[in-house]
């Protein structure tokens, strides 16, 4: 998007409206799940020791900003791209905390304080070069990272840079409240693969 597309009136009041849905929606979401993610966070003190995970990631206009997640990983392993880690990383909770999306709950806390959207392009993180680099050349900065999208639910994740870039636009450019409920609904039964964690062959 250029300049004048994010200064045009209807780019502005689309923002206006999103915001006020990510406000609307997740005030009563941490309500309704904060007893759920204290129970988490108990099961985590026993997992790993340390139930929360912090990650510096790319946001809205490629600003830094930290990640909150229900920690999936034994503390230590490489800060990579998720298809990147070792597979023998993830420990049992937390493998149910992925396949589940639980361990994404935190991150309406950065909703909240308005790093991120329900709904918006994943955050990726600084190293991730090719993948800054097409989004970028595809205006997906413009708008605020999210919790899930139209990539999510189709299952594409950050291990093709260049094909989630161009479902990021494509997003983007069609997005309204009728696609923000469903890509939430969608998301909330399951829809999608989320974040994968790839065996390593051999």
């Amino acid at each position: 998007m250029s300049g004048k597309t994010r200064e045009s009136p209807l780019f502005v009041n689309r923002e206006v409206m999103l915001r006020l849905l990510d406000i609307v929606l997740v005030i009563p979401g941490i309500l309704v799940t904060l007893p759920l993610m204290v129970v988490l966070y108990v099961i985590g003190l026993f997992d790993t020791g340390s139930p929360l995970f912090r990650q510096i990631r790319v946001g809205r206009r490629q600003q830094p900003f930290t990640l909150v997640k229900f920690r999936t990983m034994r503390p230590g392993t490489a800060s990579v791209a998720t298809h990147l880690a070792d597979a023998s990383a993830v420990t049992p909770f937390g493998g149910f905390l992925r396949q589940t999306k639980l361990d994404e709950l935190p991150q309406l806390w950065n909703v909240l304080k308005g790093e991120m959207s329900l709904v918006g392009p994943r955050p990726c993180l600084p190293n991730q070069h090719e993948l800054i680099r097409e989004r970028q050349l595809r205006g997906v900065f413009d708008v605020r990272p999210g919790i899930t999208g139209l990539a999510q639910i189709q299952g594409i994740d950050m291990s093709t840079p260049v094909l989630l870039a161009e479902i990021d636009a494509q997003m983007i450019k069609t997005l309204s409240l009728t696609s923000c409920f469903r890509y939430i609904l969608l998301t909330a039964l399951g829809r999608g693969t989320g974040d994968r964690v790839r065996k390593k062959s051999g």
